[in-house]
């Protein structure tokens, strides 16, 4: 005889067992996704606080102990020692004046009318120079650049003419242009052009293909490429090289102003540091020292310090309160 076997119709209880197993089986893959998603969330958070840039607002007391004080108290420090060399009898006063007889010259030259006179001599041909170096300078580094033959054949002169010192010149340009203001820019342009012309090279190499590349699939290309893609992004390179480029202006400078004398130049800080040593009187030589100290320093916190501090944060190298 035949049996039949019958199949076990689930129950009601089997139905609620199943059930909530299937339901979970169902929601097991959504718990990743959502440790996932939490993950990315959590992700962009932190790359969004990193991005975010806290500017706080710099105290006059912040600004005075970060770029007041040190100044002041090296300043301080120095003046210190020199006393205490003074009163040490460390040299004769011929030869070491006490700082009040560097004091009483300065007020000397205040009271005579030609202080200013005498920095203006300086600073109007330096800058003057130091302008037309830059003009001839930046195309003459674009090409020294971007040519490899003009590259190859004037960029081993161009660093040789950087560690020439620029009095060398002073000489030949006396003889070739005479006692007058051409001698004068022609020296700082031998001083600060290849130095210039140098740092742009430096940055122009420092600047990634992917840019250039960049560049000539949106059209700049040329002049257009050298203003808009090559110039901003060598830019701390070119930064560089105008800083040293007005230090070596200043340097030739001063050169040949010790060396040329003559009406038509005027007294400048170098002709007036010369006076002062030919009249054998230390008290001017230290202040013409410290004129000329002072006034570099003063050009590079005025000009070339902020330009610096711009390009470094608009980089992001450096931060916004320093």
């Amino acid at each position: 005889m035949a049996s039949t076997e019958t199949e076990p119709t689930p129950g009601p209880g089997t139905q609620d067992a199943a059930g909530p197993l299937d339901k979970t089986q169902d929601k097991a893959p959504e718990e990743p996704r959502r440790s996932g998603a939490n993950d990315l969330s959590g992700l962009e958070a932190g790359l969004d606080a990193l991005d975010a840039v806290v500017v706080e607002r710099t105290t006059a007391r912040q600004v005075f102990v970060k770029k007041v004080l040190p100044p002041i108290l090296a300043v301080a420090l120095v003046l210190v020692v020199w006393q205490l060399a003074v009163w040490g009898h460390v040299a004769d006063q011929t030869k070491l004046p006490s700082p009040s007889a560097v004091a009483d010259e300065l007020k000397a030259r205040w009271e005579a009318g030609d202080l200013f006179d005498i920095i203006w001599t300086s600073v109007s041909h330096g800058l003057l120079g130091f302008a037309a170096a830059l003009v001839i300078g930046t195309p003459l580094g674009l090409v020294v650049a971007r040519v490899p033959f003009v590259r190859a054949a004037i960029g081993p002169i161009l660093s040789g003419l950087q560690s020439l010192p620029s009095v060398a010149w002073v000489p030949a340009a006396v003889i070739w242009l005479g006692l007058n203001n051409s001698t004068m820019y022609a020296v700082i342009l031998l001083g600060a052009v290849p130095s210039i012309a140098n740092g742009l090279v430096a940055g122009i190499d420092q600047v990634p293909p992917l840019y250039l590349r960049a560049g000539r699939t949106i059209g700049a290309t040329g002049v257009r490429g050298a203003w808009y893609i090559l110039l901003p992004a060598a830019l701390p390179g070119y930064v560089a090289g105008l800083k040293q480029g007005w230090a070596f202006s200043w340097r030739s400078l001063m050169a040949a102003e010790l060396i040329a004398s003559s009406p038509d130049l005027g007294v400048g800080l170098g002709r007036y540091l010369e006076n002062m040593r030919e009249a054998s009187d230390m008290a001017g030589v230290f202040l013409g020292i410290l004129m000329i100290l002072v006034v570099g320093i003063a050009i590079d916190l005025i000009v070339f310090s902020p330009l610096e501090r711009w390009v470094l944060r608009s980089r992001g190298l450096t931060a916004r309160s320093q």
